[in-house]
Order: structure tokens, then sequence, then C-alpha cells
């Protein structure tokens, strides 16, 4: 007699089926493209100074300015955005619960039917409606009807929170690179150094997200490149007309 397979055995042991692993991709990914931001505005930022002036501590300003600048930028963008998602996502369980309270009956032949239409045959999508029903109408309806998690919504001061980091630390790699070298090679210092930091968000948001990396990382770096060299040029235009 063979013995039950276990639900987190299916599909092997590096295929995930939960949510909760499905989640943490998202936030890992959403990181990652915060740090790629960070990167490029940061990098534009100083390097574009750097085409205008040699100063050290213009340029180190100028970095923290941006760094600081886009962080909060990243970070209340990012609250007010979930904010937003999270209030719709609460009226429509709110609606989910007004209509399980007033008409349990339809709402049970509701959940049944949806899963017909995904391919059950009417007896097992009734019992299966009815033994969800039972144990949490609300959280059976909202993972079919509204594909939500009750309890695992998402939560604005932790995608807040993520995202002003996840920018920080990006944006922190063209400011050492910007601020350390000696005056001569700084700029081709900092080029260089951007350009792998992105060769490797590249690589990380192709990964994560099972697509080629090749693709991923030549257009993120050539995009990089090309921030750079534009705001270089509008900063030694500016600083040969003396407005600097």
């Amino acid at each position: 007699m063979s013995e039950p397979v276990s639900p987190d055995a299916i599909g092997g042991p590096h295929e995930p089926h939960t949510a909760s692993v499905g989640g943490r991709l998202n936030w890992l990914r959403a990181g990652v493209l915060g740090a790629n931001d960070g990167i490029v505005s940061t990098a534009s930022l100083v390097v574009g100074v750097a085409g205008a002036t040699s100063d050290r501590g213009a340029l180190v300003t100028a970095g923290i300015a941006g760094l600081f600048a886009g962080a909060l930028s990243m970070a209340v963008g990012e609250y007010v955005s979930v904010c937003t998602q999270r209030d719709g996502e609460r009226a429509l369980l709110a609606k989910e619960r007004r209509e399980l309270a007033e008409d349990p009956e339809g709402e049970l032949r509701e959940l049944a039917e949806l899963y017909e239409h995904k391919g059950l045959t009417p007896g097992v999508a009734g019992q299966v409606a009815r033994e969800l029903t039972d144990r949490d109408a609300l959280a059976a309806h909202a993972e079919v009807e509204l594909h939500l998690d009750p309890d695992a919504l998402t939560s604005p001061l932790q995608a807040s929170a993520a995202s002003f980091v996840a920018f920080t630390v990006g944006a922190l790699l063209p400011l050492l690179a910007i601020a350390l070298p000696p005056a001569g090679i700084r700029v081709g210092v900092t080029f260089v150094t951007v350009l792998l930091g992105l060769a490797l968000t590249g690589s990380l948001s192709a990964k994560l997200g099972g697509a080629p990396r090749r693709p991923a990382v030549v257009r993120v770096m050539v995009g990089g490149a090309l921030a750079m060299a534009i705001t270089y040029g509008i900063g030694a235009i500016v600083g040969s007309t003396g407005l600097t």
C-alpha cells in the first residue's frame, strides 16, 4: 500500500506551489528593481554634475541629495500606491462579507459554479464548495472570486520601507564610485562600476522572472549607459557656459 503524497512534494522540491513563496519572490523582484532604479538615477545625477565640475564636495552633496530624494520619493509613492490597492481589496472583502451574510445559499451555489468553470463536475464542485464554506466561507470566496487572501494583504509600511532600502542600497554604488577615486578617473570608474552593478541587477531580475538573462542584462546596461552619457553631456555643456 503506497504512502500518501505530501502536497509539498507535488512538482518536486524545487517547484514551489504556495502563495507565500510567490509573494516572497515578488518582494524580492521589486527589491532588485528598486535597487536598479537607485543605481541608474543616482549615477546619472552624479555623472551629470561631474560633467560640469570636478569638485568632490559638489559631487558628494549632489549624490547624497539625490539618494535621499529618490529613496523618499520611492517610499512615498509605494506607500500611496499600496494604500490605494489595499483600500480597494478591503472594500471587495467587505462586500463579500455582506453577500455571505445576506444570501449564504446563493453564495454557496455561486462558489460551486466557479469550481465547475474550473473543470470540476457538478457533484465534486458542490462538495468542494460546501467543505470550504464550512471551513472559512470568506477565504474560499476571496480566493476563487477575488484572488485574495484576507489574512495576507500587503502592508503599505512594509512596502514603503522595502522601496526606501532597495533604492538606497542601489544608490550607494554610484555615490561611492564617484566620491572615492581621484578626479582624473572618477567618471570612468563610475561608468564601469555602475554597468557592472546593472549587469548584476539585470541578471537577478531575469532569473527571478524566469526570463533569458542576456537580453535583460543588455537592456539595462544599454539604458544605464545612455542615461549617464546624456547627463554627462548636459553637465559638460552647462559647465562650459560658466553657469556653475
